[in-house]
C-alpha cells in the first residue's frame, strides 16, 4: 500500500519527504516528543535519521543532542541507536533499551522516571518546559485531516496539542483495518475546569477513533513500512507458574469468600513471563466474561479473547510476539471488535482504576520484610527500566499483586531483604506478595505481622533462617514499630557487591 494510499488528506501529501530531510528540521536542544509505549507504535525511520544527523554534526565539532519524551518504552531502532549516536540528553519516563539504560547509568543521559499517568498531565501544566516538536506515528490521514492511530496511542493525543511541530511518520506496514480500535478521549482540561470522566465499565467508549492536529502543524510526513519490535515471550517456566497458581487460587477464593463478584473485575497485567503465566492460568481457570484494562495487551489476552473467557480488552498499546502479531493481522475483525486502545491518560488513570476496581499484577526486583517494593533500581543505584504504570494501578486498585521469583542471579541474590534498596511502592500500597515460594497476604496486617508473613510465605529456604535471624534481633532492640537494625539494613546488598552473592559467610 502507498502512501498515497494511506494519506488522503492532499495537504500532508505536499508535504512528505525522506526522513533525511525530517531530521534536519529537528534543531540541537529541543524538546522532542515521540510515539511509542513498550516496544509499539514507535516512529521507526526518523530516530535513526536523527542519529545520523547528530554523527555527522559531531563529526562536524558542532553539539546536537535532543530531549525525548515518550509514552513508555520503544526499541533498539528508537531509543538505542540515539543512545548510540550521543543524541540525547533527556529522556522521560521509561526506557527497556540496553544501550540507553546503559548510558542513563552511566551519566550521559539525564533520566527522569515517572509515574506513567502523570505524563501527559505535567505536559500540559507546563512543568516539563515546551514541547518544540512531535514525531508521531500513524497508520494513515482521513480525507478530512484525522489521524488513524498506529498500534500504540501513549502520550500521541497530548503530544500532537501542545507541540509546536508536528512530524507524521506514515507506517503502511500495520494492517488498515485497525481504522476504528481506538478512543481517544478528548475531554480532559487543565484544573480547575475538569470535568468527570464518563466511564464507569472498562469496554466503554467515550471518545473518538483519530486523533487530531492543527494541519498548520504538521511540517513533514515520512513513509515507512516496518512492524514494531518482537516481543519475545519464552514458555513459562516452574516459578511462573507456580506464581500464577498462587494467584488463581487467591482469586477463586476471594470470590468464594464474596469480596470478588462472579463476574470478576477488569484485569491489569504488567509484560513479562509471569504475567503471560497468569493469563494463560486464567485461560483455563473458572472465570468467564472477564474484561481487560490495562497499559499493554500483550499475547495472553489475545488468547482469552480467542477463547471467548475475555469479553473485551482495553490498552494503551498492543505488544505481541510475531507468531501473535500474525493471528492478530489475520483476524482484525474479529479482534477489532473486542481491543479498544485510548491514551494512556485514560488507561491509567487513577480515578478510573479505583472506580473500575481494578485487579493488578505487577513484577518488581525485590521486596522487604514489611512490603515496601523496588521495581526499579539494582542494588540502590542502577536504573533497571522505570516505575512504569505500576504505582497507578498499585496504590489504587481494588487487589494490588506484586510478584517476584524468589531468587536472583541463580540464587546470590535473595529478592526478598530486610530492607529495599531503593523504595518505589511504599508498604502503604502493598497488599498481596508472590512469589514461587508461596503468596503473602498483607492485607489488614501490622508491620511486625507483614513481617512473619512475607518471610514465611515468599522468601527463599537458603534465606529465610537470615530474615528470621535479623527480624528477631531487630525485635529485641526495643520499643519499635517497625524494627530495622540500621547498621544491617542494606549489608545484604552491600555483601553482594563485594563478594557476588547476599548469602552469609
Amino acid at each position: 500500500m502507498s502512501l498515497a494510499d494511506r494519506v488522503r488528506f492532499p495537504e500532508f501529501l505536499s508535504r512528505a519527504m525522506t526522513a533525511q530531510q525530517a531530521a534536519a528540521l529537528i534543531p540541537h536542544g529541543v524538546n522532542v516528543g515521540m510515539s511509542g509505549f513498550t516496544g509499539a507504535g514507535y516512529p521507526k525511520a526518523l530516530p535513526q535519521a536523527i542519529a545520523e544527523h547528530a554523527r555527522q554534526e559531531h563529526a562536524q565539532g558542532r553539539p546536537y543532542k535532543i530531549n525525548v519524551w515518550t509514552g513508555a518504552s520503544t526499541a533498539a531502532e528508537c531509543d538505542g541507536v540515539l543512545a548510540e549516536a550521543q543524541a540525547v540528553a533527556q529522556r522521560l519516563p521509561f526506557n527497556t533499551d540496553p544501550k540507553a539504560r546503559q548510558a542513563v547509568n552511566a551519566g550521559e543521559i539525564d533520566f527522569i522516571d515517572m509515574h506513567l499517568s502523570h505524563v501527559a498531565q505535567h505536559a500540559w501544566f507546563g512543568f516539563l518546559g515546551p514541547m518544540n516538536v512531535a514525531v508521531i506515528e500513524v497508520l494513515g490521514v482521513t480525507a478530512d485531516g484525522l489521524l488513524i492511530p498506529s498500534t500504540a496511542v501513549g502520550n500521541n493525543k497530548t503530544w500532537l496539542e501542545i507541540a509546536d511541530k508536528v512530524i507524521l511518520e506514515v507506517n503502511t506496514k500495520p494492517p488498515g483495518k485497525m481504522e476504528g480500535m481506538h478512543d481517544i478521549y478528548y475531554g480532559t482540561a487543565i484544573p480547575p475546569r475538569r470535568m468527570p470522566i464518563n466511564m464507569t465499565h472498562a469496554d466503554d467508549r467515550i471518545g473518538d477513533a483519530y486523533l487530531k492536529v492543527d494541519p498548520a502543524k504538521v511540517i513533514a510526513v515520512v513513509e515507512t513500512h516496518k512492524g514494531d519490535r518482537d516481543n519475545v515471550f519464552a514458555v513459562p517456566d516452574e516459578n511462573s507458574n507456580r506464581i500464577a497458581a498462587y494467584i488463581i487460587d487467591f482469586l477463586s477464593h476471594e470470590m468464594r469468600m464474596g469480596r470478588l463478584p462472579k463476574d470478576m473485575l477488569p484485569i491489569q497485567s504488567g509484560v513479562g513471563n509471569v504475567a503471560n503465566a497468569v493469563l494463560a492460568g486464567l485461560l483455563t481457570g473458572p472465570f468467564e466474561n472477564l474484561l481487560g484494562f490495562t497499559e499493554v495487551l500483550q499475547d495472553g489476552m489475545l488468547d482469552l479473547l480467542r477463547a471467548g473467557k475475555m469479553r473485551k480488552a482495553s490498552a494503551t498499546s498492543i505488544s505481541l510476539s510475531a507468531p501473535a502479531y500474525k493471528d492478530f493481522e489475520d483476524n482484525i475483525d474479529f479482534y477489532r471488535e473486542r481491543i479498544i486502545l485510548r491514551p494512556q491518560e485514560i488507561s491509567n488513570h487513577p480515578e478510573l482504576v479505583r472506580r473500575l476496581g481494578v485487579i493488578a499484577m505487577n513484577s518488581m526486583i525485590e521486596a522487604d520484610i514489611y512490603g515496601n517494593i523496588n521495581s526499579t533500581h539494582l542494588m540502590g543505584s542502577a536504573m533497571m527500566n522505570g516505575i512504569g504504570g505500576s504505582g497507578d494501578f498499585a496504590r489504587n486498585g481494588y487487589l494490588s499483586f506484586f510478584v517476584t521469583p524468589s531468587v536472583a542471579k541463580n540464587g546470590a541474590i535473595s529478592c526478598i531483604v530486610p530492607m529495599c534498596s531503593h523504595v518505589d511502592h511504599t508498604e502503604h500500597d502493598t497488599q498481596i506478595i508472590v512469589t514461587e515460594q508461596g503468596l503473602a497476604d498483607l492485607r489488614g496486617l501490622a508491620p511486625r505481622q507483614r513481617a512473619r508473613v512475607i518471610i514465611e510465605r515468599c522468601a527463599h529456604p537458603d534465606y529465610r533462617p537470615m530474615l528470621e535471624d535479623y527480624l528477631e534481633r531487630a525485635q529485641r532492640k526495643g520499643p519499635q514499630h517497625t524494627p530495622h537494625i540500621l547498621t544491617e539494613a542494606l549489608s545484604w546488598h552491600q555483601r553482594f557487591v563485594d563478594t557476588g552473592s547476599m548469602k552469609a559467610p
